[in-house]
């Protein structure tokens, strides 16, 4: 009954994925603008932050519309099959659930933020404009 469930779900996600990376294409919001200067210091933060995801997570493309429409140029790593992105992604933040955001500080140590609204209140507290 299990394998019967996992293949339902499977082609599922085959038939409705296109659909859903198409809506998310002609609803993407514009970027904020930025001056230079505080859009390079934004990018210099955001080299320390990666986004595990699957491209076709409703859950992943809400974070990434975040990300769009605050001008972050995030690292994405798809964790979908098996591979080193996942690996790591279970490695470190200790399930394979995404999204999932690696937060790295100065000092080296990472901070793995679980859960899309989680994710989002994260980058619209940082880098968000008043």
């Amino acid at each position: 009954m299990k394998p019967l469930i996992r293949l339902f779900f499977k082609t599922l996600r085959l038939i409705l994925g296109p659909f859903l990376l198409l809506g998310h294409w002609l609803s993407r919001p514009k970027g904020v603008v930025r001056p230079p200067e505080a859009q390079r210091a934004v990018d210099a933060r955001t080299r320390k932050l990666a986004l595990y995801h699957f491209p076709t997570c409703p859950f992943c493309l809400k974070t990434r519309r975040t990300m769009r429409r605050l001008s972050l140029d995030i690292e994405l790593r798809d964790a979908r099959t098996e591979g080193s992105h996942r690996t790591a992604l279970v490695a470190g933040g200790g399930k394979p659930q995404v999204p999932c955001l690696r937060i790295r500080d100065d000092d080296g140590r990472e901070t793995w933020l679980y859960e899309s609204d989680a994710i989002n209140a994260w980058l619209e507290r940082e880098f968000g404009t008043a």
